[in-house]
């Protein structure tokens, strides 16, 4: 019985030990498509904590909104069913401050980004707390362009009457109405099928996920309007995180900074090559009149200076970054 026992004891005393050391196993959940600029993302902040951290944690990662479109992951890191998610557009649905990036043409190029970010990362930090969530980098989803299967876009009255899917977000839906077209907001991982039966005419993006999702092999014209750029977002809950210690929320933050250094590299190698991929499945290309759309944007500057509590600040200070030294 005293052998048994003994026995039964060195099991238990090795389990306790083995589960003390093993990697905690962290789902990171994304919409981005293979090939897409999210999934490089992913996959190089999870390389990184995994490279640098593989000992006391694993971040493996679910790309194709194989753990929930958009919408859902937000929800499910709440729940704890789901550790990271890389959400963008429609953060502006999560408070009004992650609205600002929705203003068209407000940001001028990545460096640009940066200096907004060096100013205003604490706003957006504290935005997302109060909602439940913690931001532990940026990436990005990048600058959006228009494709649709009626016409050609030059200038804003072209989009009159198009039924144009956006993303969730008040925002860009009110921009797109203010330019006429018809905006149906709706799920990414959606769009293809519904671009290829009508259901809508087109959609916009930045070409990393125009090109990774197939759309121009059912779309006719692509045109360069570069509306809205669109940070990405390294998602967590407040209270995951809140729970890590000190030394894994300092390697998610170095990781955090390194893939963003990669995501802006690999995404101005995509800008040229991508637009060649589109290109050449035969869709038309053509560049859009941006200072029109410029002027007929306006008044959505003027509706969330009036509607958002600080939002004129906020414009100031975007704009006051744009040629910053």
């Amino acid at each position: 019985m005293k052998t048994i026992t003994k026995i039964l004891a060195t099991t238990t005393a090795l389990t306790i030990g083995t589960t003390a050391f093993a990697a905690e196993t962290m789902k990171f959940g994304h919409v981005g498509a293979p090939g897409s600029l999210f999934e490089a993302s992913v996959d190089n902040f999870a390389a990184c904590v995994n490279g640098a951290m593989g000992d006391k944690v694993e971040v493996q990662t679910f790309g194709s909104s194989q753990l929930g479109k958009d919408k859902e992951l937000l929800q499910k890191l709440k729940l704890g069913q789901v550790d990271f998610s890389l959400p963008s557009s429609i953060m502006s649905s999560v408070d009004d401050a992650f609205g600002i990036f929705e203003m068209p043409y407000i940001i001028a190029d990545r460096d640009h980004m940066r200096r907004v970010q060096g100013a205003m990362m604490d706003k957006f930090q504290q935005a997302a707390n109060d909602n439940g969530y913690h931001i532990v980098g940026l990436a990005e989803n990048g600058f959006r362009n228009i494709t649709n299967n009626v016409r050609p876009i030059n200038q804003p009255e072209d989009l009159a009457g198009i039924k144009l899917r956006t993303p969730n977000g008040v925002w860009r839906l009110k921009m797109f109405q203010e330019y006429g077209a018809n905006p149906t907001p709706m799920a990414f991982s959606d769009v293809f099928t519904a671009l290829q039966t009508g259901v809508i005419d087109g959609q916009e993006n930045p070409y990393a996920q125009i090109a990774s999702a197939k759309f121009q092999e059912v779309q006719k014209y692509l045109s360069v309007t570069g509306h809205v750029y669109t940070p990405a977002y390294i998602l967590m809950s407040k209270k995951k995180y809140d729970g890590l210690s000190d030394e894994i929320k300092a390697g998610f933050a170095d990781c955090a900074m390194k893939t963003q250094d990669f995501t802006y590299e690999k995404a101005a190698e995509l800008e040229a090559s991508l637009l060649k991929v589109i290109e050449d499945a035969g869709v038309a290309v053509n560049d859009a009149d941006k200072a029109a759309f410029v002027e007929a944007s306006k008044p959505i500057y003027k509706q969330f200076a009036d509607e958002v509590e600080g939002g004129q600040d906020m414009i100031d200070t975007v704009l006051g970054l744009a040629n910053a030294s």
